[in-house]
């Protein structure tokens, strides 16, 4: 805890967006950025809670549908002090040591870390999210964040079925830890819902490519267009590497059994956001494979992230 008096006397403080004016005219991120001075007082304002319940990670009651803290079980109080004290270098090594890719949850997720913060009982909580997008970033641009091919191979192999987070994140753990990793994507790019599920001013997909990009490095091999079933049988997979990892991800819809439903320009949300991104990486939207809301009066049922 650098600041024991931090929470009393910083308040709160989250990074301007752009001007909805120049919003449109791209596609770009709309959050700014809060200098470093600024980014240490937020970091000070973390109480280094006796129980922190922000990195717990738990179901309250036990098999409860209703979580406490980060789910990946981040040291928040430890990264939180670390960037207080202007040692940005290590606070990103203990931000790695649980999470793979920090760039994109601290974009994307809806921190139930923050909802969790003991600060937040009586004032405002700490910028969790804010802190671990800042922590990763600064990794990037000070060249801190380099492949990191394993120093010996262990001999075994493994297939991983699809590209999502959760395809990535096991690669990459099983990449570092010796094995050789190919990982099978049916789409034409990798990322699963990362690339195509969520749009690019929610999370540019440079930022994707560039995390596939290093563990490319590293060693791990990409197979896209590849459906398991249909291109490799599951047979063969089983033949070809010692073990199979199936992270197939979700990408059926929850329906909506009502009236109308099947009426013209009613969609669903997963196939407006990948037809929309698809169009936008493959051409700026020039060939126009793309749901065109332009001049419509549109409504759109869930207030959620994908809602929004």
């Amino acid at each position: 805890m650098g600041k024991p008096t931090g929470f009393l006397e910083v308040d709160r403080e989250l990074p301007a967006e752009r001007d909805p004016g120049e919003r449109i005219g791209d596609w770009g991120e709309f959050h700014l950025h809060l200098g470093e001075g600024e980014l240490r007082e937020q970091g000070g304002r973390c109480m280094d809670c006796g129980i922190p319940f922000c990195h717990m990670g738990v179901n309250l009651p036990e098999n409860s549908p209703l979580a406490a803290g980060c789910p990946i079980n981040n040291l928040i109080p430890e990264w939180n002090d670390l960037v207080y004290r202007g040692l940005w270098k290590e606070a990103l090594e203990r931000l790695h040591k649980t999470n793979n890719f920090p760039e994109f949850t601290g974009r994307v997720c809806p921190a139930p870390c923050e909802g969790s913060c003991v600060l937040g009982i009586n004032e405002l909580p700490v910028t969790i999210k804010n802190m671990e997008v800042s922590i990763v970033e600064r990794g990037w641009e000070e060249g801190w964040i380099v492949p990191e091919p394993p120093e010996k191979r262990s001999g075994k192999s493994v297939a991983v079925v699809g590209s999502g987070p959760a395809g990535l994140c096991c690669a990459a753990q099983l990449n570092r830890a010796g094995h050789r990793v190919t990982v099978y994507e049916r789409s034409d790019r990798l990322g699963g819902l990362l690339m195509y599920g969520i749009p690019n001013m929610k999370l540019d997909k440079r930022l994707v490519q560039r995390r596939i990009d290093q563990m490319a490095a590293e060693g791990v091999t990409f197979a896209t267009d590849t459906e398991i079933g249909e291109d490799v049988s599951a047979t063969q997979l089983r033949e070809d590497f010692d073990a199979v990892v199936l992270c197939i991800g979700a990408l059926n819809a929850r329906d909506l059994p009502v009236e109308g439903r099947e009426l013209k320009g009613v969609h669903q949300a997963i196939d407006f956001l990948h037809a929309n991104t698809k169009s936008l990486l493959d051409s700026d939207l020039a060939n126009g494979k793309f749901i065109s809301a332009k001049d419509q009066n549109v409504v759109v049922l869930g207030g959620a992230d994908t809602g929004t």
